[in-house]
């Protein structure tokens, strides 16, 4: 019975036959030749062969970032440029492709006011923060003198970072998805932290909320603050950007809820000042 002869040539019919003989070099060095273009061949074969495997899907509807992109080293940065830059041009009608809003930077900074006194503090909080982001901080210095608070101007108040390209969609990726559901009690991030140009800041009490800050190992508890700085000219093209990008804000508000506050009468004021010196 006749059998279909393979389009790529086994190992046994590229190795020369046996009469040559064995002692000589160059039968040696083509035979091992021959073995080393054959195996190539067969495993192109089983390559072409081989079924390819098929691509993971989500079962909850359209996700920003599943499972299937959790290996992608920039994987926030992939799903803005491919799923979010076409929802907000469409949604707000953007006619052209430089007007859709982006991230431009993170700032994060964190206040330490015993920074001259105690220096070894102020070293730790620098690893602690240069760990959390992946770039070293600087130290931030006081501008003027203030007697009050002991403060004189070049003194070291604080440590700071800014974070730009892959880095700063690194670090918006774990405190997305790492940082916030670790933090004790969260209900959500304040949506109406928008400083009216499209930058976005919130505050943390806790940094050992990232799982890169061993709660062991970590001294004085120490906040941080983080400012989002987006290219977006309204609050709300800022709060759509950021939350298509996952950011879990909490319901109940928005850009557009305006909280007044409210002001205490002067005649109340007075009276109180009134009656306690009768």
């Amino acid at each position: 019975m006749a059998t279909a002869a393979s389009p790529f040539p086994s190992t046994a019919r590229l190795l020369l036959p046996s009469t040559q003989p064995p002692h000589c070099l160059a039968h040696r060095l083509l035979a091992l030749r021959f073995n080393s273009v054959g195996k190539s061949l067969a495993a192109r074969a089983a390559a072409v062969t081989s079924p390819t495997p098929s691509p993971l899907t989500s079962s909850s509807g359209i996700v920003l970032v599943d499972h299937s992109e959790a290996e992608k080293a920039n994987r926030l940065k992939s799903a803005y440029l491919e799923k979010v830059v076409p929802l907000l041009k469409e949604e707000f009608s953007y006619k052209n492709i430089h007007e859709i809003p982006k991230i431009e930077k993170i700032v994060v900074n964190c206040g330490m006011g015993d920074a001259e006194q105690n220096s070894k503090g102020l070293e730790a909080a620098m690893k602690d923060l240069a760990v959390i982001t992946g770039q070293r901080p600087v130290k931030t210095k006081a501008k003027n003198s203030i007697a009050t608070f002991k403060l004189r101007e070049g003194a070291t108040v604080g440590i700071a970072v800014t974070l730009r390209g892959n880095v700063m969609f690194s670090f918006l990726d774990r405190l997305i998805n790492l940082g916030l559901p670790r933090t004790r009690d969260f209900q959500g991030v304040n949506p109406n932290s928008f400083d009216g140009h499209g930058n976005y800041s919130v505050g943390f009490r806790d940094q050992s909320m990232f799982p890169e800050i061993r709660y062991e190992a970590l001294g004085k508890q120490r906040g941080m603050d983080v400012c989002i700085t987006t290219t977006a000219k309204t609050d709300k093209e800022a709060h759509r950007l950021l939350g298509l990008l996952g950011m879990p804000f909490r319901e109940g508000g928005g850009p557009a809820t305006v909280v007044v506050p409210k002001k205490k009468r002067k005649a109340a004021h007075f009276d109180g000042k009134a009656k306690g010196r009768k």
